[in-house]
């Protein structure tokens, strides 16, 4: 193995490519302690570790909530900006066709609209939380000029963000705002495993017996994730021979790898990102319905957290695979290039086919995502261990993070003709 990762090293870009990603991270985990003037931040800790939305965006900042630092938001405007922009392209048909077939222009047309709804966003969400940490006394600054250089410096911090996210995924290595949440989740297991410590013989705190059963729990969810990750289903293809010059070409058979969790980790993102939504309006409403919407929208342990966490990873796994996997345009590619598929008629019928195939590999892999976001929710409930630290969320993103970037060096480094990092 290590003479494996030798290889990778060995390729000056890859290398230089590598060595940015690390520098990236350094930046992002200093950024989360660097605090923004004019907040109690102990007693801020203190309101994180209860659970809740805090808790949730906490764990995606890597921390810079709960030392409310310049990170304090993370990447959660952005990732909202991002779902509705693609909610609106399935709404608007127009927008849809900038997506799909607007090429590098639309790209460029499509990008700008999200970076100032990213900023709208933060904006709002910056707003609630002043709000918030100002009725719970945890903002010390009165000021009006104080309190608005506390939002625009959170805003400014989700922009930084998105800026690294953009750099890491063109001179680093994977997709760069999946890295900044991934770095996040990672530096938020030592945390768990220090308040496991703490409360390990503390009088009311957990037994050796119920840590025990978190680590074979942790395990048997990791290994879980991992099979069902790497679970595909293959669908057979035959390239028929074909004579150009004096030499033939084709009549190899291949297949079709379609993956189980063919969504990724996109859906679970998506869906903890969307549940903020009441939460963050509910903060300007303190004391009304919406408010307590928000906050049983938001708390791990509720019955309707999990509720709709379930049903709004069952809808994103839909809805991203609808939008990122085209039936009709595979089945084009393998009539050009002279596949087929045995028993099926190319064109109209192949689509078909690869249509119901996908539809009947997207419910189970729908129903699973949605399980794995909530089990652990109830299981370390039991435990009386925070479940967000170690949940189905966290470990989901840390293996399909860690698969896909591992993936991308694998294929930098087989382009370079060493041997791959994968067998």
């Amino acid at each position: 193995m290590w003479n494996l990762l030798k290889n990778a090293l060995k390729i000056k870009e890859l290398r230089a490519r590598i060595i940015f990603t690390l520098f990236m991270f350094a930046l992002f985990r200093l950024g989360t302690f660097i605090p923004v003037p004019g907040v109690n931040r102990e007693l801020l800790k203190e309101a994180v570790t209860q659970g809740g939305l805090l808790s949730l965006i906490d764990i995606f900042a890597g921390g810079g909530l709960s030392n409310f630092s310049i990170f304090a938001l993370g990447v959660f405007p952005y990732i909202n900006a991002s779902i509705i922009m693609q909610l609106l392209g399935a709404i608007f048909p127009k927008l849809e066709e900038i997506m799909r077939e607007g090429g590098e222009e639309g790209r460029r047309k499509i990008a700008m609209w999200t970076k100032y709804l990213t900023f709208f966003l933060a904006l709002i969400e910056a707003g609630a939380l002043l709000i918030t940490f100002s009725n719970q006394g945890y903002v010390t600054a009165k000021g009006i000029l104080s309190q608005l250089t506390i939002v625009f410096t959170l805003v400014a911090g989700t922009y930084v963000l998105f800026w690294m996210g953009e750099k890491i995924t063109e001179k680093g290595i994977g997709n760069g705002v999946s890295l900044i949440i991934f770095a996040g989740v990672i530096s938020r297991i030592p945390v768990g495993v220090g308040e496991i410590v703490r409360l390990y013989g503390k009088t009311g705190g957990i037994s050796l017996t119920q840590i025990i059963i978190t680590i074979i729990g942790f395990l048997a969810i990791l290994l879980g994730i991992l099979y069902l990750y790497q679970s595909e289903r293959r669908v057979p293809v035959q390239y028929a021979k074909r004579i150009v010059g004096r030499r033939m070409y084709g009549g190899q058979s291949t297949y079709i790898p379609l993956r189980l969790i063919q969504a990724g980790i996109l859906p679970i993102i998506f869906a903890s990102a969307f549940l903020t939504f009441p939460g963050t309006i509910g903060q300007f409403f303190p004391g009304t319905w919406i408010d307590s919407v928000g906050k049983a929208l938001t708390r791990s342990n509720s019955f309707w957290y999990n509720l709709f966490f379930f049903l709004l990873v069952v809808f994103f796994t839909y809805f991203y695979t609808e939008i990122s996997f085209n039936p009709n345009e595979l089945s084009e590619n393998l009539k050009k290039w002279g596949g087929f598929i045995p028993g099926v008629r190319p064109g109209e019928a192949t689509t078909q086919y690869i249509a119901r195939i996908i539809n009947r590999v997207t419910f189970p892999s729908a129903l699973i995502l949605g399980l794995i976001a909530i089990v652990p929710n109830f299981f370390f409930g039991a435990t009386q261990i925070r479940a967000f630290y170690f949940g189905g969320t966290s470990i989901l993103i840390i293996i399909g993070v860690a698969l896909e970037t591992v993936q991308q060096i694998d294929a930098y480094v087989k382009m370079r003709h060493y041997e791959g990092l994968l067998k």
